[in-house]
């Protein structure tokens, strides 16, 4: 089976997953490519690679980034899409077909909590007992409305591509037909009143290291099904390292004064999932969420 129709086999069985829990209880593409042809005219460059990385050149942009241009999924022993505390779940291990530790995200601190202060930790919890039993808004999963994913989790679920305009890092994502654009040029983030679903992202290359601060987070976003969550002050720090050609890995520092006692870590695994000529013609499926969502009326009367 391709890694495209495992990618909807997942998507269609969350779905159905979903349904019978709550049965139970309850820039478009256009823009973008018009936004790539332009940057093509731009300029952008990268920082010349450490020696620790000198061991292994990657291909270069004609701008002289590293070439991570391809499509690429959560390949990695750390999967997610349930609870990124304790890993994956054994329903969507399985139809991931990726094997799995059952280990937290979390890598800082050791004992894969998210640090909450206690106050966010019982509100955590609350959502954790409920979101099977959703007779309230602040049970239901911002997915599962479909809107976008916010970072880190637009990696967790199908493929995502990165494409490199001089200048830029663009990410495209499968699930709900999401994107990011990183400028690489040093420009100062978006005003702080400013609060976006994905957040503001600014980059730089350090040797084959992509490293991304994303500021202006809204505060809707979740990391995950069971609510784990931030406040509008979260600032991540990511670090894209091209390891081999079919390999990077991800690793991502979160602070949030608001909701954290202190910053903590989490990592993932990307691998390549089209290579060679099919690469040259493969695209990524429009993944409409919200289209046809007969979910909102299955849930409790209470939530709508």
């Amino acid at each position: 089976m391709s890694g495209r129709f495992v990618h909807l086999a997942i998507a269609l069985a969350a779905a159905v997953a979903v349904l019978s829990l709550l049965t139970i209880s309850g820039a478009g593409p256009t823009s973008l490519l018009s936004f790539v042809a332009v940057a093509e005219a731009s300029g952008g460059g990268a920082q010349t690679p450490t020696a620790a990385e000198k061991a292994w050149n990657p291909p270069r942009t004609s701008d002289g980034q590293p070439d991570i241009q391809g499509f690429w999924a959560n390949q990695g022993r750390r999967l997610a899409l349930y609870n990124i505390e304790e890993g994956a779940d054994e329903a969507h291990v399985r139809l991931s077909g990726n094997q799995t530790d059952h280990q937290s995200l979390v890598v800082d601190p050791t004992d894969g909590r998210i640090p909450y202060q206690p106050w966010a930790r019982a509100k955590r919890q609350e959502v954790f007992d409920n979101h099977t039993n959703l007779t309230k808004w602040e049970y239901v999963d911002p997915h599962l409305r479909c809107f976008p994913s916010g970072v880190p989790r637009v990696f967790y679920q199908g493929t995502f591509q990165f494409v490199q305009p001089p200048g830029y890092v663009v990410i495209l994502q499968e699930f709900n037909h999401g994107s990011r654009i990183i400028p690489l040029d040093g420009r100062p983030h978006v005003g702080d009143t400013i609060k976006l679903w994905m957040g503001d992202s600014r980059g730089h290359w350090e040797g084959n290291t992509l490293v991304v601060a994303v500021t202006g987070h809204n505060d809707k976003t979740w990391f995950d099904i069971v609510g784990d969550f931030h406040s509008d002050a979260l600032r991540i720090n990511e670090r894209y390292t091209f390891v081999d050609p079919d390999t990077i890995n991800y690793e991502a520092t979160f602070e949030d004064p608001k909701v954290y006692t202190r910053p903590f870590k989490m990592a993932l695994t990307f691998g390549r999932t089209v290579r060679g000529e099919e690469a040259r013609s493969y695209e990524l499926l429009e993944s409409a969420c919200y289209e046809g969502d007969r979910n909102m009326q299955r849930m409790p009367v209470q939530a709508r």
